[in-house]
């Protein structure tokens, strides 16, 4: 069985990876699509046969260390009960539809093989995400679905709103990611060895007898919700899923209608022994059930495209799933999950014929085509058909038509306070930040001769220095290099942070920067030679299309982009789970700093990426007479 699960996830990695080595032909495209598809399933359905022949144990399989140094230990282990059985099976069963819907659907699309990359890369990391046996494994996995649903947002790269909103959900995405990131810290500091899975529920057999205190369970606990709402679209989060339809149908009907919306659900099915512990953290997780049903039932009906229209109403059904898992009704939310699932993904891959056949219709007939819906008001006594005041009836739809006006809530209380600082840490002269920035990193030589000193107390005024390079970064517009040295600095600040707190930490904080400072270089290289004839300051917010005019450097760019942010391609997607362990250890404060220069670095990168790369070729560079 270890192998089955083994051969289940690393499939769509070599489908990957054959697609990547084969020339961009359609047919071989296709060929290599549909036999990895295939190999995929009969793994998965030998596992589940195996599992269910077993007599559906809870099986974990612990392949190896990929680190181990003192206490710490990251394994690399796997996960299957219940819950990852069905989301492995509709993950297949979807994707293959998906794979096979393709094959004609894109068909002389230019961009063929990048869809089909990206939507392997993505069943890799949705299979990592469910068969994940602990926090770390599932956040690795969490990471790559983020990226694959980025590039899949803005696979229309010559039309500028699909790049806003790919840009903007992976905003959401990253504030998520706080949730994550210091939910991992602390499952290392409460639970120790026993944060995997399959030891949770085992934690809190005695309920006289808690593994945590009340308040760190109900801080972690809170942490765990806001990851699952930012993921699955719940309030306030409401607002990124309808504007992430800009891609392909097919990639919003995997996405965002069947598969990534729900594992914001799968993340409080996993985690569930943690926050259903105390009553308060239900009742909060059926709090957002309930808005989010509210908010997403009447911003349905303002929607004036049928693609927005089923976003909205699967955002409804995980609101209800919200509060299903708040009653504790389990394998209730496993069938409500497979259910509108399958109907979300159908509903999606027909809409285009639907409005095709409407428009044929339409344009066949003489008068004027209304489509009429049999609504239920139609079926009321008229006594009580319109019992509301037309003021507020008017008021409803005004708040339906802007959507409660979330979006606009959200970069209040989050972005703009962080811009607002940000800018004026930029507006410092130059020479000022200079002696600043001298004087913190004196203080790390200072730290290691002055031995009365509280290295702590030291380590402050560095942790500052880190936030505020990673604001000046988030808010630096006109310059792409001084946000690439903004980022890497902060992210060599906390290292240095780190170690200063914790002198035997050195060698981990070496590992950290041997992910980070070779991206930061790459990408300094890539950018000049990029820059080299642009005045990116002229015009900041014009998108350069350079993935179009120079493919290989965009790539190289991309690549460095990953590494920056602690994609789990380098070692600093390990070191940042390393920082987190060694300094939170001593002094738990530092987790929020570094936290949020971690997730705010991958913005700023982000945009820099999305402002050079992306756009139309032919509304930069002018025709040539």
């Amino acid at each position: 069985m270890n192998g089955l699960i083994l051969a289940s996830l690393f499939l769509p990695m070599l489908g990957f990876l054959l697609i990547l080595a084969s020339a961009p032909n359609e047919h071989r495209i296709a060929r290599i699509s549909l036999w990895t598809a295939r190999l995929m399933g009969s793994c998965v359905l030998t596992l589940l046969a195996t599992w269910s022949a077993y007599g559906f144990p809870n099986h974990e399989f612990v392949w190896f260390d990929l680190y181990a140094r003192g206490d710490y230990h990251f394994p690399i282990l796997f996960y299957l009960d219940v819950v990852g059985a069905t989301y492995l099976f509709c993950a297949w069963a979807i994707f293959a539809i998906i794979v096979r819907y393709c094959r004609v659907y894109l068909h002389r699309e230019s961009g063929y093989k990048r869809f089909f990359l990206t939507i392997f890369g993505f069943s890799f990391g949705l299979n990592l995400v469910i068969l994940s046996g602990s926090i770390d494994m599932l956040f690795a996995g969490w990471e790559i679905v983020g990226v694959c649903s980025f590039l899949l947002i803005a696979f229309y790269r010559h039309r500028p709103q699909p790049v806003r909103n790919a840009l903007r959900a992976y905003t959401i995405y990253r504030f998520c990611d706080v949730g994550l990131l210091l939910g991992a810290w602390m499952s290392h500091l409460l639970f120790h060895e026993s944060q995997h899975f399959s030891e949770l529920a085992n934690l809190f057999d005695h309920a006289a007898m808690p593994p945590a205190g009340y308040a760190s369970l109900l801080f972690l606990s809170w942490l765990i919700v806001i990851a699952a709402s930012g993921k699955s679209a719940q309030f306030p989060f409401c607002f990124w899923l309808p504007r992430a339809m800009e891609g392909p149908t097919p990639s919003s009907a995997i996405f965002y209608g069947a598969l990534s919306i729900h594992l914001g659900v799968f993340l409080l099915l996993r985690t569930m022994p943690i926050w259903s512990y105390h009553y308060v953290s239900r009742l909060v997780v059926l709090a957002i059930g309930l808005l989010t049903i509210v908010v997403a039932s009447l911003s349905e009906k303002t929607q004036s495209n049928i693609k927005g229209q089923i976003a909205y109403a699967s955002i409804t059904q995980v609101g209800f799933m919200f509060v299903e898992l708040a009653f504790g009704l389990e394998p209730l939310v496993l069938m409500h999950f497979l259910g509108n699932a399958f109907l979300r993904c159908y509903q999606l891959l027909v809409s285009p014929s639907i409005v095709a056949h409407l428009l044929r219709v339409e344009g066949s007939v003489d008068t004027d085509f209304v489509i009429k819906p049999s609504a239920m008001r139609d079926r009321l006594p008229y006594s009580i058909r319109d019992t509301l005041p037309g003021v507020l009836q008017n008021t409803l739809y005004v708040f339906a038509l802007q959507e409660g006006n979330l979006e606009r809530l959200v970069r209040m209380s989050l972005w703009d306070p962080l811009k607002a600082i940000g800018s004026r840490a930029n507006a410092v002269r130059p020479a000022i930040k200079y002696l600043v920035l001298f004087s913190v990193l004196a203080l790390i030589p200072v730290s290691k001769l002055q031995q009365s000193v509280d290295p702590a107390y030291l380590s402050m005024p560095v942790s500052l220095a880190m936030v505020l390079a990673t604001l000046g970064a988030f808010s630096q517009n006109r310059n792409p290099l001084r946000v690439w040295h903004a980022i890497a600095l902060s992210c060599l600040l906390a290292g240095a942070a780190v170690w200063m707190m914790t002198p035997e930490a050195a060698p981990d904080v070496l590992l950290f920067a041997s992910g980070i400072v070779p991206s930061w270089l790459l990408g300094i290289f890539v950018l000049k030679r990029l820059l080299r004839n642009e005045d990116f300051a002229a015009m900041p917010f014009r998108y350069r299309a350079l993935a179009e005019t120079q493919p290989g450097w965009s790539l190289l760019l991309f690549l460095s982009f990953l590494g920056l942010v602690g994609f789990p391609i380098t070692p600093a997607f390990l070191g940042e789970d390393l920082l987190l362990a060694h300094a939170t250890n001593q002094h738990p404060w530092f987790a929020l700093p570094i936290t949020i220069a971690f997730v705010v670095n991958g913005i700023a990168a982000a945009r820099v990426f999305v402002r050079l790369c992306m756009g139309r070729p032919a509304e930069v560079r002018p025709l040539e007479t």
